[in-house]
């Protein structure tokens, strides 16, 4: 379970192709105080540390979780969000993330408002299912309440420390992040009876053909 308030962007230095896929990742953190078999958000994925060594730890990914996440597309030198698993007696500075990536968005837009930055995500319709004005997205990993829902893209605005402390403030559009879902948005939805017609939803103002 996390939060999905970012602790550490770290640094993707080493990737190995076994029967998974093995990524070593650089950090900040205190990887003597990190057991093996603990869980680490990856840029929003649940990953189990397999390895650790100073100042890196390593995750291996299945082919199933490369599928569905954006680590498929991961490099040497890829950013990566981190954050530790919560332990009782955290700050819950975010909402509830389970790290189970709900599938991929896509960046329409961005726009500077003031000193944040206003982000288009494009997403596919089953997701946009569990998206309201005011309800939080996990968005790489980080937690973010969703400002407006058009009829294919959800509205965000970073502000300058997000930016700052996260990978989202090297966003460019057209890049691929990863989804998740709110947790309280996906039971309310399996307990509601199926929707056979959704009424057009007023646009954002800032939809891309």
């Amino acid at each position: 379970m996390f939060t999905g308030i970012i602790t550490d962007i770290g640094t993707v230095v080493e990737i190995e192709q076994r029967g998974d896929t093995r990524f070593v990742i650089a950090t900040a953190f205190d990887v003597d105080t990190i057991d093996i078999g603990a869980s680490i958000a990856c840029s929003g994925a649940c990953m189990t540390v397999v390895e650790k060594r100073l100042g890196h730890f390593a995750i291996d990914v299945s082919a199933e979780s490369l599928s569905r996440t954006t680590l498929k597309d991961w490099k040497i030198g890829t950013p990566v969000n981190l954050e530790r698993s919560l332990r009782v007696g955290d700050e819950l500075g975010g909402h509830w993330v389970t790290g189970h990536v709900d599938g991929l968005g896509h960046i329409a837009s961005l726009h500077q408002e003031g000193d944040s930055l206003r982000v288009a995500i494009t997403l596919p319709q089953d997701l946009l299912a569990y998206m309201a004005e005011k309800g939080s997205a996990t968005v790489d990993g980080v937690s973010l309440t969703v400002n407006s829902v058009s009829h294919k893209n959800i509205y965000l605005n970073l502000i300058p420390h997000t930016q700052q402390v996260t990978t989202l403030g090297r966003l460019q559009v057209g890049d691929a992040v990863n989804i998740e879902v709110d947790t309280i948005a996906r039971y309310v939805k399996r307990l509601l009876p199926p929707v056979h017609h959704t009424p057009a939803i007023p646009d954002g103002g800032l939809d891309i053909a």
